[in-house]
């Protein structure tokens, strides 16, 4: 017995223990609310903007977004709103932008899944997070969203903050729920009745997933839970959910022909970008009655490019791509993603990754113009580069192939010959291709490092398709751009793209790299390797400059012609290998869009240059053919530096000669 109430008595002072404390996180809980109130209560009133309003063109002057139509809480179905009051937030007229019970029981799960995969996001935090915040799942993200609900529900009523959530949500790629009524059923949103109003409302927890456009089973398995938890909050009875559950919903928009596709979603936000880096255009505007973007879009050829990626998707491999006019850089088509309800991050414009062998052709254009030509040969064999500081550098062949002989630069181009590239490199100095970046455009501090040849730095798409447009256009500088003019609604222009190509390279030299780089996929160059292209010759039906690139992490293709550069990346965006099976898939997207653009268009190719010459020699050595040579290929020269006999110029000499006079330099 004495023993018993020993215990009983620990236990007692442990409840009285506890209980001090909970007094104490109590006060400390009550304390900070009203300081955080009053703090909320003085600082500047932040603004919904209503009626913000942008609508954007494609270069046909068609419409194909516009960001909403706001429509006020009177105008929208009571359904709507007690279904999404239900789903969302069934205590949003009683808290003061949290649920604690819900963060409490969300931070519990969180904790013992050491993750942050369940959320307890009320209706006012999820429109913070939509008006100002990054999607990201972090701990600071969490809080600068509590801190904005709160600043939120001390300047807004409970229906002010209602109407901004319901007129920006995301419907499954549609923003606002009068353009989501209009594009699902083609009625107002306070003309939508129970099933349409529950079908809806369970779209924003996952609209990749519940969107019935794009996952119609899975919609109905959450228009079911939508239902029913209405039922529970005694908004409506057994009857009209049975009747709601068996109604047969017709759909006025469809997933295959509609303007808000995942791609023009981030053109969209690829334009919204650039329009703020416009500093002529009056952030007002947007507030007072709108404006109207015209850009550089070909809505045929995003349908194009979105169609190859669909067709040729694997696992969940992320996708970039850009098709662009090289003659004055406006961006034909982008894809930023696979999935831009699963992601906004935009591949395409903000990601900077290795960009592998697709740097070579910045490589031998500087070559070309240092007096290299398409024959210049050095011996390809496994080499071993002594580096300053006796550091050792040994770069490797795809499959480990190498001709272990004289190669030329145009057979080089073709296999991707790392070898080469590297002695190529160093001869030039490794600070040439440096300068050659940077006066294509390249806006990164580069190291002037042995591998910069092989493409380790990392580079964005945007910044790699501008440069090959150089390449594409003969030698002019074109910038990366998406806007061509700006209006105001009536009429008034406010902005005109104006900035012209200029010339930074020389015509015949960038002729002759053209030439080269459809080696990539010509069968006079298969020997003992083939070139890096070959796979795509079946489909090519005409002449593109092509070079792709790969590293462990990241698969490249750049190909172009006069009229179009389309670039295309794939990789994951956590830096995870590329396994084989998605090995080919950047090429197949590249080939399918490429192909399919060019359908109905003529294609050309570049007129020889006056100053340029052809000469019959052996591809692989660079020699000029002989009689009794199995393989001869032209190759293009600026006159006076074609080979004239069977003597090749020695590079492989010069190469340790320089190096030798090097070391004794230093």
């Amino acid at each position: 017995n004495i023993y018993r109430w020993f215990k009983i008595g620990d236990f007692i002072r442990f409840i009285k223990k506890i209980g001090k404390i909970f007094v104490i996180f109590l006060t400390v809980f009550i304390l900070s609310n009203v300081c955080l109130y009053i703090y909320c209560l003085y600082t500047p009133k932040i603004e919904i903007n209503r009626n913000q309003s942008y609508y954007l063109y494609d270069k046909n002057d068609d419409l194909i977004f516009n960001n909403y139509s706001w429509v006020s809480l009177d105008n929208i179905s009571d359904y709507l709103i007690d279904a999404t009051i239900a789903t969302e937030d069934k205590h949003f007229y009683y808290h003061m932008g949290f649920d604690y019970l819900r963060i409490g029981k969300a931070i519990i799960k969180n904790i013992t899944s050491h993750s942050l995969s369940e959320g307890a996001s009320t209706i006012t935090q999820q429109y913070a997070r939509n008006m100002y915040l990054s999607y990201e799942k972090t701990w600071k993200r969490k809080f600068e969203e509590a801190i904005l609900a709160f600043e939120l529900e001390t300047h807004y009523t409970k229906n002010e903050i209602l109407e901004g959530y319901l007129n920006t949500i995301n419907y499954g790629g549609v923003f606002g729920i009068e353009n989501a009524a209009k594009y699902y059923f083609n009625k107002s949103a306070k003309d939508l009745n129970l099933s349409e109003a529950s079908m809806l409302a369970g779209i924003p927890q996952s609209p990749s997933n519940y969107s019935p456009l794009y996952n119609l089973e899975l919609a109905k398995k959450r228009q079911k839970i939508v239902l029913n938890l209405m039922l529970d909050n005694k908004k409506i009875d057994d009857t009209q959910l049975n009747l709601a559950l068996g109604d047969d919903l017709k759909y006025y928009g469809n997933g295959d022909n509609n303007s808000i596709t995942s791609g023009r979603l981030y053109f969209k936000d690829a334009v919204l970008d650039e329009l703020d880096d416009i500093d002529t255009i009056p952030k007002s505007l947007l507030e007072t009655g709108g404006i109207k973007i015209f850009t550089t879009l070909d809505s045929n050829a995003q349908d194009i490019l979105e169609q190859a990626v669909r067709d040729n998707k694997k696992d969940d491999l992320q996708v970039a791509g850009i098709l662009l006019d090289p003659n004055n850089g406006g961006v034909l088509a982008l894809v930023g993603g696979t999935n831009y309800n699963e992601s906004q991050f935009n591949r395409a414009i903000s990601a900077k990754r290795q960009v592998g062998s697709t740097m070579k052709p910045f490589l031998y254009y500087s070559a070309l113009e240092s007096g290299f030509t398409a024959a210049s040969s050095f011996i390809s064999e496994k080499t071993t580069f002594s580096l300053d500081d006796d550091k050792k550098y040994t770069p490797k062949n795809y499959n480990d192939k190498y001709a272990n002989g004289p190669l030329s630069m145009g057979a080089a181009i073709a296999y991707s010959d790392n070898v080469y590239a590297v002695k190529t490199h160093l001869f030039l100095g490794e600070g040439n291709l440096v300068s050659m970046a940077n006066r294509l455009g390249i806006k990164n501090n580069l190291q002037a490092v042995p591998s910069l040849a092989l493409g380790t730095e990392e580079i964005s798409l945007i910044d790699m398709v501008c440069g090959y447009a150089a390449f594409a256009n003969l030698g002019k500088k074109v910038s990366g751009h998406l806007i061509t003019r700006i209006e105001d609604m009536n009429g008034n222009i406010l902005y005109e793209y104006n900035d012209k190509p200029y010339n930074i390279l020389n015509e015949s030299i960038v002729f002759i790299l053209n030439e080269m780089l459809t080696y990539t996929y010509d069968t006079d160059l298969i020997d003992y390797n083939y070139p890096t292209l070959i796979s795509l010759l079946p489909k090519i039906t005409n002449k593109y400059a092509i070079k792709s690139g790969t590293t462990d992490t990241d698969t490249w293709i750049i190909g172009y012609n006069r009229e179009a550069v389309l670039g295309i990346w794939t990789g994951y965006d956590n830096n995870r290998v590329v396994e084989s099976t998605g090995a080919s898939m950047h090429k197949d997207i590249w080939i399918d869009t490429i192909e399919k653009y060019f359908k109905d268009k003529e294609c050309s190719w570049y007129d020889i240059p006056n100053n340029v010459i052809g000469v019959l020699v052996n591809p692989m050595n660079g020699e000029v053919a002989k009689k009794d040579d199995k393989k001869k290929k032209l190759f293009y020269f600026i006159k006076g530096t074609e080979p004239i006999d069977n003597n090749s110029y020695d590079l492989d000499a010069v190469f340790k000669e320089s190096s030798e006079n090097e070391k004794e330099k230093n």
